[in-house]
């Protein structure tokens, strides 16, 4: 049997196990790789490496990494290799529909949600700011939409009731690995055929903005650690004391709090505000702009705080 001629498109960790796991598998032939070029990162702007491009030099795989995929020269590549599947994970570029009718298989995408909810570039963020408990994996055959394509296959999985979003996304990664394997196997075999999205049912997930982070106290605490979770490294949950941004950690506590929504509330060691619906949520800890992060109680005794002022504008 012919092995399955690949090329693999993706940049961060979230593509890597999947293309860890296609180079185990014997009847894969992974061709060449493209990710984003190198860009400078942290705080020394040292030029670093994708992810994905460390996996693929190690595995001395060829690695392109063109500015702009639309570029003539990749698609005189694809025409060149040939493959009979593109598989493009977390890749950072649109795919020009003259592209899409290359590979014979088409270009196959995992997307890390249940299509058709929380399409975009955020699923696994907004998922679990929304509140869901149950996300999940889909392989799909991408077209000139934005995650529009016939699903192929899909995997649930629950989401930790505590759990954040670097957390969820290394376990779909995991998760993705065999199931992207599965789909390829399928196609090849032509025994999976694609099925229609219900456009209709479709939700959103768009790029995190730094505004997204901004904690809206008359949300319910429920809702706020929601976000926290989903939001977490980036952009976070910030409001303001005093003029000054802080980020903030905590978690939602039981019984009912009176007050204004955003106002804080000091029992001893313990912190927390009141939100919306007449609820309440515990601060656990505060990073002040600009210093490092501390646990509320030494937020509080340093800053003087007193139960009756307020977070937020």
């Amino acid at each position: 049997m012919n092995r399955m001629r690949i090329v693999f498109c993706g940049t961060p960790q979230f593509a890597v196990p999947s293309l860890k796991f296609l180079l185990t598998q014997n009847e894969f032939e992974i061709v060449s790789v493209y990710t984003q070029p190198d860009r400078p990162r942290g705080r020394g702007q040292e030029i670093s490496f994708s992810p994905v491009k460390e996996v693929a030099e190690a595995a001395w795989i060829p690695v392109l990494q063109p500015e702009k995929v639309r570029a003539p020269e990749v698609e005189s590549h694809l025409r060149y290799v040939l493959p009979d599947a593109i598989v493009i994970i977390a890749y950072g570029q649109i795919i020009p529909a003259r592209l899409l009718p290359i590979p014979r298989l088409g270009w196959i995408n995992l997307h890390a949600s249940l299509l058709p909810k929380y399409r975009g570039a955020a699923p696994i963020q907004w998922a679990i700011a929304s509140g869901e408990t149950v996300t999940g994996n889909t392989t799909m055959r991408i077209d000139a939409g934005m995650d529009t394509g016939e699903m192929l296959l899909q995997e649930e999985l629950q989401i930790g009731a505590d759990e954040i979003a670097p957390e969820l996304a290394a376990r779909l990664a995991e998760m993705g690995a065999p199931l992207m394997a599965k789909t390829l196997r399928g196609l090849a075999n032509g025994e999976l055929a694609g099925r229609a999205q219900d456009h209709a049912a479709a939700t959103l997930a768009p790029m995190l903005k730094r505004e997204d982070g901004r904690i809206e106290w008359r949300r319910t605490a429920t809702e706020i650690y929601n976000r926290m979770r989903g939001f977490a490294p980036w952009p976070g949950a910030y409001t303001e004391f005093r003029g000054q941004t802080c980020h903030l950690r905590g978690k939602p506590l039981a019984g009912a709090a009176v007050g204004e929504p955003g106002t804080i509330l000091v029992e001893k060691d313990l912190v927390s505000v009141v939100c919306g619906a007449g609820s309440r949520l515990e601060i656990t800890h505060v990073k002040q702009e600009g210093r490092k992060e501390i646990t509320a109680a030494e937020f509080v005794r340093g800053a003087r705080a007193v139960g009756g002022e307020k977070f937020g504008k």
